[in-house]
């Protein structure tokens, strides 16, 4: 998911036209910043009467964190694909069958059946997102690069310190691994070690490691190459119409953010209530239109932006989504490898 600069506040969104007699009670939802539309919230209070209030998180850690704390005040939470993972081993999550729900037969594959929670006892999908990496076709020789992640790590001599990586063990290792045809999650040192002679080639071409500011920079022409989410693709483009967001031929990072109910919420049946309501094509995809990224929701293409519709980026076809490699849970001593890797090469 990316990051946000925003401090965490709290929202409180009233119940606009719904009546004392419809009200349902409260939904209190812990979300990243500026992840879903107020307007979303105020239609979800309209046709429900349940009224939603909205606390804002900054990573996944920090989630974890609070709810490991001992915090019971969420009904839905908004984690990452691997700390689901994580949290259903915790013992943080209840089970609530979103396979069963109404909904569910909207969503597509491959969210309907993840890895981290292959029977969707626990987690309904909300937005999806890759990680590859965008650049100025204006400025690159021959104005297009190959749609490789060849041009990312090992890419023509003008554009040296002139590209940026992100400044994230899991998203640079990860493509480095897809680029060499290695196990994201390996456990073989020398294979380790591929990766970090990989990344220490690359390392004196970038101008810094960097994961805030990425649409900013592309836009004022800061640079010519960018590793990026696909939303923040989105709208880089909004503003620099030569930015190119590839699809590497040899795989690309995959991830989504799920909702999910903390164990021992209050509001458990207007939590419900509330991630079926988000599984609705129409209602899905006001949150994209929003946020820029896509969803599993199948029809809910037919209500986005015309924009957003029509970038590739956010859209892809069917045979760049055949490119798409799901983050998985490694082990600790996949783990230990890779922060290993992380740790000297940002020496």
């Amino acid at each position: 998911m990316k990051p946000s600069k925003l401090h965490v506040v709290t929202l409180s969104l009233g119940l606009l036209a719904a009546s004392p007699a419809m009200a349902a009670g409260e939904l209190n939802l812990y979300n990243w910043s500026d992840y879903i539309p107020q307007g979303l919230l105020k239609r979800f209070e309209k046709e429900s009467g349940i009224k939603v209030n909205l606390d804002v998180f900054d990573s996944n850690e920090s989630l974890l964190a609070k709810l490991k704390a001992g915090a019971k005040g969420y009904d839905v939470v908004v984690p990452s694909d691997y700390m689901v993972k994580i949290m259903v081993d915790e013992g943080l999550l209840e089970k609530i069958d979103v396979s069963k729900m109404p909904n569910f037969k909207l969503v597509q594959a491959p969210l309907d059946k993840p890895d981290f929670d292959p029977q969707r006892a626990y987690s309904a999908p909300y937005m999806w997102g890759v990680t590859g990496f965008t650049y100025d076709a204006s400025r690159v020789p021959g104005g297009k690069l190959d749609a490789s992640w060849k041009s990312f790590f090992q890419p023509p001599a003008q554009l040296k310190g002139k590209m940026v990586a992100l400044n994230d063990v899991s998203e640079l290792y990860k493509a480095a691994a897809i680029y060499l045809k290695l196990d994201q999650c390996t456990e073989d040192p020398k294979q380790a070690k591929r990766i970090q002679e990989l990344l220490e080639q690359q390392k004196p071409l970038l101008a810094m490691y960097n994961s805030d500011g990425t649409i900013e920079r592309m836009q004022a022409q800061e640079v010519i190459m960018h590793q990026q989410w696909n939303g923040a693709a989105y709208r880089t483009r909004q503003k620099l119409k030569s930015a190119v967001f590839v699809y590497p031929k040899e795989g690309i990072p995959f991830w989504n953010d799920n909702l999910v109910v903390p164990k021992g919420a209050k509001n458990r049946d207007n939590a419900l209530r509330f991630i079926n309501w988000m599984m609705d094509p129409k209602n899905i995809a006001e949150a994209s239109n929003f946020t820029g990224y896509n969803n599993a929701i199948k029809g809910s293409s037919n209500y986005f932006l015309a924009d957003l519709k029509a970038d590739p980026a956010i859209n892809p076809t069917p045979a760049m989504r055949a490119l798409f490699v799901p983050n998985k849970n490694c082990s600790p001593k996949a783990n230990q490898l890779r922060d290993r890797v992380w740790t000297k090469l940002k020496k």
